[in-house]
């Protein structure tokens, strides 16, 4: 990389503000990805062995039905207040759930059902904090840099779960799944300190959207009357659905067809990671991004994950993982980008929500899902019918922008 183009890449990081953000972002996720595989393997563990699939793709749902139910919501409760003062509450509350589940941990009280609901708990807290939080990644830049903003905050996320697996992979065999959860908790200090540090003045606000009227129904006619983000959100909810249950699916395959100890799945999540890491990034470098483009990850994204369910061994697997990753990660950082530049200020939130609904309020349906098709069909496939899905939803996506494209353009010639 060039010192031009990697100073394009890392643009955004020239605001003081978003140095102090991102850093405290990426100690934090760290930690929410610990917990998140130490949930997954610790419900795989109590589970009996013929429910293990449908118990985990529960366990996952739990976290995200009330994002299902009430993201977008939120979003517009986001954008009618400080997106930084909601993102300081939220992260501390999140902090003390964390510490809630170490301690029931450490007292031997954590059984499927309590995991189930310490996972609703958190959900419902996510729930008001995505949407602000990503919020405040609009306000640490100027307008012309929020594509490479939004693009390094797809690569914090996803740089963080290539260690925060990794770590879980190394802490719950020797210390235990409690230390795992209470890591997390401790975690938190570094984005609610983050928080507190900005200059708030410096922030690019948006004047909040005034309080009362109809901002959920607004921010769908926006959606539904704007062709290319109509798209755009289709093919999103297509793919976030069905072909990112990594949480129910891996485990499963790993031991299933792989023959391969758990602590595989912290392996192979950090190595999806590190490929979403350098695919965040690679959209970071770019100046501008297009539909057409979007279409292309997707496709990326179907492809590995197809690839990946029939690996032959579990180092096929981790070489899969890469492109896996890459795809998965410019998908969605293009995604929000073209949301973002879609949509007027004030309406940032309920975009974000919107993006939100699709990518993780989608769990709760895509989960349970992945997991019976597990169980049935096998473990294999508990991966690849995503893949599947996602490469019909590509597919479809670029017919469908293709053929706008060309009754545009037959529309100008006629005139």
């Amino acid at each position: 990389m060039s010192r031009t183009s990697e100073r394009a890449t890392f643009r955004a990081l020239r605001h003081r503000n978003a140095r102090l953000f991102f850093a405290g972002l990426w100690v934090s996720q760290v930690g929410s990805w610990m917990q998140t595989v130490a949930t997954a393997l610790l419900v795989k563990r109590l589970a009996p062995p013929e429910w293990e699939g449908l118990l985990l793709g529960v366990s996952v749902a739990a976290q995200f039905v009330p994002m299902l139910l009430f993201g977008v919501w939120f979003g517009a409760f986001a954008d009618q207040r400080s997106r930084w003062r909601l993102t300081v509450i939220t992260q501390s509350v999140m902090a003390v759930q964390a510490f809630v589940l170490a301690a029931l941990t450490f007292a031997g009280l954590a059984n499927i059902p309590v995991l189930i609901i310490m996972s609703l708990v958190l959900g419902i807290i996510g729930t008001v904090d995505n949407p602000a939080r990503r919020g405040v990644v609009t306000e640490l830049v100027e307008p012309s840099g929020l594509v490479n903003a939004m693009a390094l905050n797809t690569a914090t996320m996803t740089g963080s779960r290539a260690i925060g697996p990794a770590l879980a992979a190394i802490v719950i065999p020797t210390l235990g799944f409690g230390w795992a959860f209470m890591m997390n908790a401790i975690s938190y200090a570094a984005i609610v300190g983050g928080l507190f540090a900005m200059r708030r003045d410096e922030l690019h606000r948006t004047a909040p959207a005034p309080r009362g009227g109809t901002p959920v129904r607004d921010a769908l006619r926006h959606v539904r009357h704007d062709p290319p983000l109509a798209r755009i959100f289709v093919v999103m909810v297509l793919v976030s659905t069905f072909a990112f249950n990594y949480q129910v699916a891996l485990p499963l395959v790993i031991e299933d067809e792989w023959g391969a100890g758990e602590a595989w799945y912290g392996v192979l999540l950090a190595v999806v990671s590190a490929g979403s890491f350098f695919g965040a990034l690679y959209v970071a470098g770019r100046a501008q991004v297009t539909e057409r483009f979007y279409y292309v990850l997707t496709a990326l994204l179907a492809v590995s994950s197809v690839s990946m369910a029939f690996a032959p061994n579990v180092w096929w697997a981790v070489a899969l993982s890469i492109p896996l990753g890459v795809g998965g990660a410019g998908f969605l950082s293009v995604g929000n980008a073209l949301s973002q530049m879609r949509s007027p200020g004030d309406m940032r939130s309920r975009m974000l929500a919107l993006v939100a609904v699709a990518f993780l309020g989608s769990t709760p349906i895509g989960g349970p899902i992945t997991g019976l098709v597990g169980d049935i069909a096998g473990s294999r496939w508990a991966l690849a019918y995503g893949g599947v899905i996602a490469c019909a939803a590509a597919l479809w996506g670029a017919w469908s922008f293709a053929r706008a494209r060309h009754t545009e353009t037959a529309a100008v010639v006629a005139s």
